[in-house]
């Protein structure tokens, strides 16, 4: 189910923006977190980010935060990118995240620009740097203006496509031709941080995707790629556009990890949604709206509905196109 990793793709492809499981109490759950990393690489996943947004990272602590990672790549290290998250507006707090997860044997960083602060360009590419220079670990960027209220200007992709360690973005701008260019001009491997744009990544040349909805349909975003990789783009939009409900349902308004939590307890692979302040879990109601999504995908098992192709006929879909 993996797909190749190669120089324009060094993360793979498919990368889960993992929530981080919580017992009811408010304890990271790292029993619930090795199970559910396992599910996302079975079911076509070949890279995990930790510690992101969707991870709780500004809720979750240090000592919690290691833990994870240590728990995850001891899993799921042989067989799948585990990225771990070091983002903060106080860069000296970033870097000390950056060198915890390289401690704990993350393969990568996810540094996202300084929420909050709205640094100069010249602010958000010093703390970048200094946040890579911490460590050995290969860097993803993330660019989420929607959050940080502040862009990556192309002059500062330039500079920081300079620097060893950096070798990719996570683009969560919604600007598919101005990724484009970017990647072409920089030479950094390019990904999709929007769920609705993966194939319009790919069309531009992209690498892949971070995404929340993967958490659900991480094979049938693989499939899309591989369609896609073997010039089957009909067959990529076929696969792709039966997830579409599913990614409506879960990237509303904003509350990704709120919604990937409650379709991971709707499909039993967790046994909770807690969530720490401030996010507040799905409501009742939200649950059965999801439900009924999750249900007409053909994702809950006795649904005698119109599905999405189930992860074995992906698999030898894969297969007949050479993948």
């Amino acid at each position: 189910m993996v797909l190749p990793t190669v120089p324009a793709r060094p993360f793979g492809a498919v990368l889960t923006a993992m929530v981080t499981p919580m017992t009811p109490d408010g304890a990271v759950d790292l029993k619930a977190a090795v199970k559910l990393a396992k599910k996302l690489v079975d079911d076509g996943n070949d890279g995990l980010v930790l510690s992101g947004t969707t991870g709780e990272s500004p809720v979750t602590h240090a000592p919690e935060k290691a833990e994870l990672v240590t728990a995850v790549v001891e899993a799921v290290g042989d067989r799948a990118a585990v990225l771990a998250g070091a983002g903060s507006n106080d860069t000296v707090h970033a870097i000390r995240m950056a060198e915890q997860a390289a401690e704990s044997g993350a393969d990568g960083l996810l540094v996202v620009s300084p929420y909050y602060s709205r640094p100069s360009q010249e602010g958000l590419y010093q703390h970048i740097t200094a946040v890579a220079d911490a460590t050995d670990l290969p860097v993803m960027l993330y660019d989420v203006p929607g959050r940080t209220a502040v862009r990556i200007a192309p002059e500062t992709y330039l500079r920081l496509a300079q620097h060893p360690r950096i070798i990719a973005n996570k683009d969560a701008t919604g600007d598919v031709y101005g990724g484009g260019k970017l990647a072409a001009s920089t030479g950094l491997a390019w990904y999709s941080g929007d769920d609705g744009l993966l194939l319009p990544f790919l069309s531009v040349g992209g690498a892949g995707i971070v995404s929340v909805s993967a958490h659900v349909v991480g094979a049938h975003f693989a499939e899309t790629v591989r369609r896609f990789d073997a010039g089957d783009i009909a067959g990529a939009i076929e696969v792709y556009r039966t997830t579409t409900g599913v990614i409506d349902a879960m990237n509303g308004a904003g509350a990704q990890a709120v919604m990937a939590k409650a379709a991971l307890e709707i499909l039993g692979v967790t046994d909770n949604r807690f969530l720490r302040l401030p996010n507040v879990a799905a409501s009742d109601d939200e649950v059965v709206a999801l439900r009924a999504v999750l249900a007409e995908a053909g994702l809950l098992r006795g649904d005698d509905t119109a599905h999405l192709p189930e992860v074995s006929e992906l698999a030898e879909a894969s297969s007949a196109v050479g993948h």
